[in-house]
């Protein structure tokens, strides 16, 4: 080795140069695990709060976690002066291709999470959904699990049920039970009033506020149709329906108001 075109100064510099970017992507890695730490407990702490489910918990907190250190090591190598664009192509690329590979599943894991977030349903609750209807059994991160007043269960993706409509019959406590009645043409309307809020008064499940209300709401081809509306707690929406469809039956037939029907006359030879 020839000593005199040995440049230590040269060295030296280059030693300075590179030691700081090593130090300097040393402390980047320390601050920056530290803010990641900060970051994921903070995020606990708002899912937490949000009661969300404790799979969805684990599978969002490790997302954000990965995400986030693999956008520290770019940061780094490229302190160090490595360079990061192809890495960082790679990356994508490889996110593009799982990302169509598994395009169905994601979207129903998107979907699971929205529903978690904002909590359109919850378990327990009767919806319909997607041209089914049941009560909600479990919410997956997938899918969601009905199980209809037959006993049957139905499973939605996720996917589709938070894109589509959604009607929740048990977030409101209260509900408006409707009934149509039809009476004959020779039918006094004022009796017919009468018959059909007794019916209703007596009922130990009709909530009296708001009010119930018997409007002639048709002249049709063979009856006077009564449009009857009355509250109700929202568990006692079948038992009022039924009652209430029964009683008033009884009622206009002990009052002796014809409900029409159809009449077969059939001819003799």
């Amino acid at each position: 080795m020839n000593l005199e075109n040995f440049d230590i100064q040269k060295w030296i510099d280059l030693a300075i140069q590179y030691g700081l970017k090593i130090i300097g992507a040393i402390i980047i890695w320390i601050i920056g695990s530290w803010v990641i730490g900060r970051l994921l407990k903070a995020a606990k702490k708002v899912m937490n709060k949000g009661n969300y489910d404790v799979s969805l918990q684990k599978f969002l907190l490790n997302l954000i976690k990965w995400t986030l250190k693999v956008v520290l090591v770019i940061v780094v190598l490229g302190t160090v002066g490595v360079q990061t664009t192809s890495f960082a192509a790679i990356l994508a690329s490889v996110g593009l291709a799982i990302g169509l590979a598994l395009q169905g599943s994601l979207g129903n894991f998107a979907g699971g999470v929205l529903i978690m977030i904002f909590k359109p349903i919850k378990i327990g609750d009767y919806i319909e959904a997607q041209g089914e209807s049941g009560t909600v059994k479990e919410i997956g991160i997938f899918t969601t699990k009905l199980t209809t007043p037959d006993n049957k269960e139905i499973i939605i993706p996720n996917g589709a049920l938070s894109n589509g409509n959604i009607t929740n019959y048990s977030v409101e406590d209260t509900r408006r039970v409707d009934f149509t009645f039809g009476v004959g043409y020779d039918s006094d309307i004022k009796k017919t009033k009468e018959v059909i809020l007794s019916v209703i008064d007596a009922h130990p499940l009709i909530l009296k506020d708001p009010a119930a209300a018997v409007n002639v709401s048709e002249l049709a081809d063979s009856s006077i149709n009564f449009f009857t509306r009355v509250w109700v707690k929202k568990e006692d929406y079948w038992a009022v329906k039924f009652d209430v469809t029964e009683q008033t039956k009884e009622a206009l037939d002990k009052a002796g108001i014809e409900i029409p029907y159809p009449h077969i006359q059939l001819k003799q030879d």
